[in-house]
């Protein structure tokens, strides 16, 4: 899955370098800070040396201002990085579903394959930009406070490292009955789509059987499960801030208890024991320590929302095509002739009864044939055998005296217009959407004998509009046979 999802990355990689580089500079000057701190107070406050002051005050503000400028950057480059790899992400699913054969679509449904391009992506990149954030900071920052408190003083700082064990065990626990529960909303979310889907695709239906009320409760079953879900996963997540808040002023007071004996039992003198400094260095780095903890409590929680997410959107990017061009396609359809040979079809392999059973069917090339039946009989599914919107589970198609599956993808459906019977509208202007990336000159070729048939049929129109007075002219002779002659010419 990781490595599906690491291709996404291309050439964001560099901001995402850049963003834990600048992350890991954040940890060092803040790790520098309470260090200078501590010297402002030992050697220049309770010294009573202002030339000490001026040293540590302005070595800690160059810091200080240092750590605010590598935040700062680091936030903002990370946003850019996490944003660009989720569009990344997002383009490699469409392109991918665009590959996609009817019976792969089928497997993962419309609404599912939305989810999973909205809202998936959308938790992916939340996670991304919290792992090369805090899931670099929060260890380097825990690991570089625990040891330079250990070269302050070895009996507080075991306090911190007794600490850690117990915190990292509540959170394994919490993150571990967490996953399992917004794995399941997630797939929840699917049906919540696919309902409003239904609903808003076929209101007219909905309003003609007056079907409101039933709708309102099946999209109302549908939220409850996604409430529930949410709520027992987030009552789970509750639990952190209360036990983080706990094990920090329970820290603290441990500190402050044997640091103030410390530092009677020194006289606060900095070659005899603890200092006064010292024990607010050891308090920041407490702070620190546990800081880095919350930041890794909150990694984890949503890397637990967002694992199911990746999975999901792997699943669409690991996806094979059911349908794809042979290793050396045929480039040209030679005529319009079809043949269908003993074909059988199903939608599914795991489905009992065919919907089209022993197919035998031979349609010349420039003839024309009328299927009729029923709603439902499987006229369309016929039909979508012969550009290989599906295969065909049993027998062979042949269009222009070759097996389709012979032929390159493209080809083949340039070759073979299908009109669906299901309307559907496209965003954007007629000539994008019909002629796309079309060069001048070929729209130039297209346009001229499709232009014709329009000044035509504008010329029946106006001819049907001036028929009173040509009549009254003795012209209707000529206009009648204008008017045959604009409708026999498209023909």
């Amino acid at each position: 899955m990781f490595k599906t999802l690491s291709k996404s990355l291309n050439g964001d990689k560099t901001l995402s370098f850049v963003t834990v580089g600048l992350s890991d500079l954040e940890v060092v000057f803040e790790i520098i800070i309470p260090l200078c701190m501590s010297d402002l107070l030992d050697y220049g406050i309770n010294s009573s040396n202002m030339t000490k002051v001026w040293i540590y005050g302005g070595a800690l503000l160059v810091f200080a201002t240092l750590e605010l400028i590598t935040g700062i950057f680091g936030a903002k480059i990370g946003a850019k990085a996490s944003a660009r790899y989720a569009a990344s992400l997002r383009k490699d699913m469409f392109d991918k579903v665009q590959t996609f054969s009817f019976s792969n679509i089928d497997k993962f449904s419309t609404a599912s394959i939305v989810t999973r391009l909205t809202t998936d992506v959308t938790n992916v990149q939340n996670a991304y930009q919290m792992i090369i954030r805090m899931a670099v900071r929060g260890p380097i920052m825990m690991i570089f406070s625990v040891a330079v408190s250990f070269t302050i003083n070895t009996t507080i700082a075991w306090i911190f490292l007794a600490a850690i064990p117990f915190l990292a065990i509540f959170h394994f626990l919490i993150v571990k009955g967490v996953n399992p529960i917004f794995k399941k909303v997630f797939h929840t979310y699917d049906d919540l789509n696919e309902v409003v889907e239904e609903n808003v695709k076929g209101i007219r239906v909905v309003k003609s059987f007056n079907q409101e009320d039933h709708e309102v409760k099946k999209f109302r079953g549908i939220y409850q499960k996604i409430y529930s879900g949410f709520s027992k996963g987030e009552r789970l997540i509750a639990w952190k801030s209360p036990l983080m808040q706990f094990t920090m002023y329970a820290v603290m007071i441990l500190i402050s208890w044997i640091g103030a004996k410390a530092i009677v039992a020194s006289g606060n003198n900095v070659s005899l024991g603890l200092t006064t400094g010292q024990l607010t260095a050891l308090i920041t780095y407490a702070m620190q320590i546990l800081t880095s903890l919350m930041m890794l409590s909150m990694v984890f929680a949503m890397i637990s929302i967002a694992s199911s997410s990746a999975t999901r959107c792997a699943e669409i990017l690991e996806e094979k095509p059911s349908i794809t061009s042979p290793a050396n396609p045929i480039k040209e359809v030679k005529d319009g002739s079809i043949v269908f040979k003993d074909v059988s079809f199903t939608y599914s392999d795991k489905a009992e009864k065919n919907v089209l059973s022993n197919i035998n069917l031979n349609i010349p090339s420039g003839s024309s044939l009328g299927i009729i039946g029923a709603t439902g009989s499987s006229k369309s599914s016929l039909v979508q055998l012969i550009p290989r919107l599906y295969d065909a589970s049993k027998g062979e198609v042949f269009a222009g005296g070759e097996n389709v599956k012979a032929y390159d993808l493209d080809i083949l459906r340039n070759s073979v217009s299908m009109v669906l019977q299901k309307n559907e509208l496209f965003s954007g202007t007629i000539k994008k959407i019909f002629f796309g990336e079309m060069k001048k000159q070929q729209m130039r070729k297209l346009r001229k004998p499709a232009m014709l048939p329009v000044l035509m049929n504008s010329l029946i129109l106006y001819l049907m509009a001036i028929t009173p007075i040509l009549n009254k002219a003795g012209l209707m002779f000529q206009a009648v046979r204008s008017k045959d002659f604009v409708l026999r010419e498209p023909c």
